[in-house]
């Protein structure tokens, strides 16, 4: 037993810190990311495969089974017009994981661009980007949110907008950060000697050695994302019944949770063990990243 953990440290330490290896090694030497990241993946699958899986489709409306509580014929009970809630979480599973995805790749990209272009430049064009950015933050990225879904209208894919757009500066001030000290290294100015263009120093250079940390943004970015599409929704301004996202099934299911609590504590549930999954693995990526963690 041992001689088998030491193999393992000894196989960490012999990739590069910081690279793909390394990280995955960290990570499945942790309990808990790897709890998080089998729950995910397994949420993932069973979302993807759920038409073939669920024996009652998410829309299929059975009224003398409204209100049934969990049981061998309905594992997660039905909701207030007699839909199968295990359908309809697997099925919703696919709203709430990709508007976290998505949302958060809008994020990414246009922080990213930003953020380098602001700590590239520095100067005047930093203070209009970081200023414009300091508009953004002046509200918490839910209202944030709000106010763009008010004025895109509910939807999937404004949802993806509005949750998108709140979160670009943070994406952008930690790619600035990661810049401006990548920015004064020597083979930025060996690439500048050589008659570089901007956009190559930038794009080949500069960005791939300050990208690392972001990937621990990124993960948490996605939980953040996927509670702020709940939330969204069942504020009424995200995706809407009877599509089973599942803030749209804790909206749906509010008026009834004093007599029938799991049709709110199911999705609720899931809602927390996706948040605290994605969560888990951020945290596992930022020590694994940490130079001070590292063995």
């Amino acid at each position: 037993m041992a001689k088998s953990k030491t193999s393992s440290n000894d196989n960490t330490r012999s990739v590069k810190p910081g690279s793909l290896p390394y990280i995955w090694g960290r990570l499945r030497r942790n309990p808990g990311a790897m709890l998080g990241l089998s729950f995910v993946v397994i949420l993932f699958a069973l979302s993807f495969f759920s038409p073939m899986i669920c024996r009652y489709d998410y829309q299929e409306i059975v009224m003398k089974e409204r209100f049934s509580l969990p049981s061998l014929t309905h594992i997660l009970g039905c909701d207030e017009v007699g839909r199968d809630i295990l359908s309809r979480i697997l099925y919703g599973a696919k709203y709430t994981l990709s508007i976290g995805i998505l949302s958060t790749a809008v994020s990414c990209v246009f922080g990213v661009i930003l953020g380098a272009v602001a700590g590239y430049f520095g100067g005047t064009v930093d203070t209009l980007i970081m200023r414009a950015l300091d508009v953004f933050q002046a509200f918490p990225n839910i209202l944030l949110a709000i106010a763009i879904s008010a004025v895109l209208g509910a939807g999937f894919d404004k949802v993806i907008y509005a949750i998108g757009i709140s979160g670009i500066p943070n994406f952008a001030r930690m790619m600035r950060a990661n810049i401006l000290t990548v920015r004064s290294s020597e083979f930025i100015e060996a690439a500048t000697s050589i008659n570089c263009s901007t956009l190559r120093v930038i794009v080949h250079h500069v960005i791939p050695n300050a990208i690392s940390p972001l990937i621990v943004q990124v993960a948490m970015g996605i939980a953040s994302a996927a509670l702020s599409a709940s939330g969204l929704s069942f504020l009424g301004f995200g995706v809407q019944a009877p599509t089973p996202e599942w803030g749209a099934m804790l909206a749906s299911a509010r008026g009834y949770m004093r007599d029938y609590p799991h049709m709110v504590i199911i999705p609720g549930m899931f809602i927390m063990l996706t948040v605290l999954s994605f969560n888990l693995v951020g945290d596992a990526i930022r020590d694994a990243l940490d130079p001070k963690l590292r063995d």
